[in-house]
Formats: structure tokens, C-alpha cells, sequence
């Protein structure tokens, strides 16, 4: 009951509440990804060698876990923000807020998805008696191919966060209650991830890819967080929506 008392007290809360909480599950979303990432899947699973990557998850499998607990939290803030964010973009264009927020919550579905076979070494290696029909080689192989299934997944998602992310950046350039330089960098790095619809290309260019998208992931969260939104212009779009239904 609680927690249905907390979702109805912040859907009927300001926006400028909404912007700001928003920008935390934003910030959440951004360092529990980069962490899980950067320092704990990357360190673990070496690319292209099964025997060594298998070696990392025997070793470090509490490392392994924490990695895919962190991966959960970071899609429940991330799941959280796309639907703050649908609430306080919507005045501008309902439907395409609510496209745009489609697309968001597919790809953190997808992004679940593969968080399971992340996990999935975990138990191909553990010993399981029922394992043993399967050779040494075959189990690290096996493993290795989990986590290749999970980058894999991983790309098919960043291409449905990119057009989120323009679709996002689109309504934010329109909006009037939050600046338009946020609209353009969001869309630009949704055309960078759009980049995954041909996997090659966009592994050339990966430092570009991320480093936009964390430039303008922190503008997102520096405005949120520090100034929120216009909340006379948004009032302003709400009450011209309404009246245009």
C-alpha cells in the first residue's frame, strides 16, 4: 500500500519535482551502468578466450553477481526515468512522448533479457553434476558464448534507446520549458547509437559513440538536477494540450 500511496503522490506532483527526480534516476542510471560495465564486466570477460574468461567468472563469481545485480538496479532507475520523463514531456506531444517512451521501455526489455545470459556462466561453470556430459572446453565455450548473446542483445537495445533518444531529444527542442542545446545533444547521440544497426561500423567508432552520449547524458542531469524545468512554460503547454483535446 505504501508504495501505491508514493506512485500516486509523485504522479500528482510538480513538474519540477518530476525534473529533478527524473535527473537523479538519470545520475543512478549513469554510474551504476558505467560501473557494472567499465569495471567489473570489462575486467572479467576477455574477449575471444574462453578458457581465460571462464578463469575470471571461477574466480571473481561474487564479482560476477554484484556485476549483474548492478545491471538490474541500473534498468529499474532507467525504467523509472523514462516514465518521469513521458509525464513531463507529454504536454508537448502526447503521442510522440508516449512513442518515444515506448521505445525506451523496449529496450530496457531487451536489456533483461540479456542480462540472463550474463548471468548464465555463473551456472554453465559451477560443477552442477548434470553439467558433466559436457567436456571442460565445451562448458568454457558455452560460457563464452552466453556472454556474446548478452553483448549481442546489448546492441539490439542501444538501438531502440537510440531512437528513444531522438524522439526525447525532439520533444525537449520543442518543449520551451527546458533548453533547446539538450534536445540537440540528446538526438545527436541517438543517431550515434542508431549507429548499432550495423554493428561493425559502430564498434570503429565507439569512443565517439560514448563519449557523446555521456556529454550529453551529463547536460541532461546537470539541468535536471541543478535548475529542473520552466515550470510557467510547462503549465503554459500542459493547459494548451488539454484544451486541444
Amino acid at each position: 500500500m505504501s508504495t501505491i500511496l508514493m506512485t500516486e503522490r509523485i504522479a500528482r506532483s510538480s513538474p519540477q519535482f518530476k525534473a529533478r527526480l527524473a535527473g537523479g534516476f538519470s545520475l543512478l542510471t549513469l554510474v551504476l551502468g558505467v560501473f557494472a560495465q567499465g569495471f567489473i564486466a570489462e575486467h572479467l570477460i576477455v574477449t575471444g578466450d574462453a578458457a581465460a574468461t571462464a578463469a575470471n567468472n571461477l574466480s571473481h563469481e561474487g564479482l560476477f553477481r554484484l556485476g549483474f545485480a548492478l545491471y538490474l538496479i541500473e534498468l529499474a532507475c532507467q525504467i523509472t526515468m523514462t516514465v518521469l520523463l513521458y509525464d513531463l514531456l507529454k504536454p508537448v506531444s502526447r503521442s510522440v512522448s508516449l512513442l518515444a517512451a515506448i521505445f525506451g521501455l523496449t529496450g530496457c526489455g531487451i536489456k533483461i533479457i540479456s542480462r540472463i545470459f550474463f548471468i548464465a556462466p555463473v551456472f554453465v561453470l559451477g560443477g552442477s553434476h548434470y553439467l558433466s556430459v559436457f567436456s571442460k572446453e565445451q562448458l568454457q565455450a558455452l560460457a563464452l558464448l552466453f556472454l556474446k548473446v548478452d553483448y549481442q542483445a546489448e546492441t539490439i537495445a542501444l538501438i531502440f534507446f537510440g531512437f528513444y533518444a531522438i524522439l526525447r531529444g525532439y520533444l525537449v527542442f520543442r518543449s520551451t520549458f527546458l533548453p533547446r542545446i539538450l534536445g540537440v545533444l540528446g538526438a545527436v547521440a541517438g543517431l550515434g547509437l542508431l549507429t548499432y544497426l550495423y554493428e561493425p561500423f559502430a564498434a570503429s567508432v565507439v569512443p565517439f559513440i560514448v563519449g557523446l552520449g555521456i556529454v550529453a547524458a551529463l547536460a541532461n542531469i546537470v539541468w535536471l538536477l541543478g535548475f529542473g524545468v520552466n515550470e510557467q512554460r510547462w503549465k503554459e503547454k500542459a493547459s494548451a494540450a488539454a484544451a486541444s483535446i
